[in-house]
């Protein structure tokens, strides 16, 4: 099995990396860059930018943010939010992005999907899936950062995204997003029985055990984090090395 990785997730309503508490509520915190960079010394595996305000506003403003990281952040960097084109993810590729996350845009017309994968490769192609739970043992996606619902079932939409295309699925609980609770195990673990792919959790995490518990309990291959990083509670060399200890593969930085 791959080492698990540790994805440090900023959100940004530019030029500042902001964090809220089920997607709302937000308090700015700094400098994404300036974050950014102190996660990859930290040993982050990825990074994962997303400009929450995009999608609202039928804009995207977080490529110069993610020029400038590039020049001193030397992992992977995936973008989301208001990328609605072909072009728009040329853009965002050009621009230092390794693999571009789409929901909105995606949810609005699914053959993007395809569009996408054909043109830059399925392993570029990640779908954010933002989840709501709306009864036991059903969640519904959302679109435009958790704000208006689809009527779809998020399962469903999980695994057509992965037959249109999609190399690699995020999966954003909305409902744990910035708790720092634990992460939403019961939806994680029908979504990776059901894909083949890569899925990615974020929200929910308050410790190095939610990590863990998305990982071996619920099958994830990468754990997405915020609050926890941003505020100081706990460093990604220390999920990692407590992972390590609960004999969960992760990659060692050099």
């Amino acid at each position: 099995m791959p080492a698990a990785r540790v994805i440090a997730r900023l959100d940004v309503k530019a030029p500042n990396l902001v964090k809220g508490i089920h997607l709302e509520g937000l308090r700015v915190m700094g400098d994404p860059r300036a974050f950014a960079r102190r996660y990859y010394a930290q040993g982050a595996d990825e990074i994962l930018y997303v400009d929450i305000v995009a999608s609202l506003y039928g804009r995207n403003s977080i490529l110069d943010v993610v020029r400038r990281t590039a020049e001193d952040v030397f992992v992977p960097m995936t973008v989301a939010g208001g990328l609605r084109s072909v072009e728009d993810v040329r853009q965002a590729l050009r621009s230092g992005a390794d693999k571009v996350a789409i929901n909105t845009a995606a949810v609005r017309d699914p053959d993007l999907i395809r569009r996408v994968a054909e043109a830059f490769g399925s392993q570029c192609m990640v779908v954010d899936i933002q989840t709501k739970r709306t009864g036991a043992g059903q969640w519904e996606a959302y679109t435009d950062n958790g704000r208006e619902r689809t009527g779809v079932d998020a399962l469903e939409w999980a695994e057509r995204a992965v037959a249109l295309g999609a190399g690699e699925l995020l999966i954003t609980s909305v409902d744990r997003e910035g708790t720092q609770r634990g992460m939403e195990l019961d939806f994680l673990a029908l979504v990776t029985r059901a894909v083949d792919v890569p899925v990615i959790a974020c929200g929910g995490v308050g410790s190095p055990a939610h990590a863990r518990q998305a990982i071996t309990e619920a099958g994830v291959d990468a754990v997405a984090v915020a609050s926890v990083l941003h505020y100081g509670k706990v460093t990604i060399a220390e999920i990692k090395a407590q992972l390590a200890a609960s004999e969960v593969a992760v990659r060692v930085s050099a």
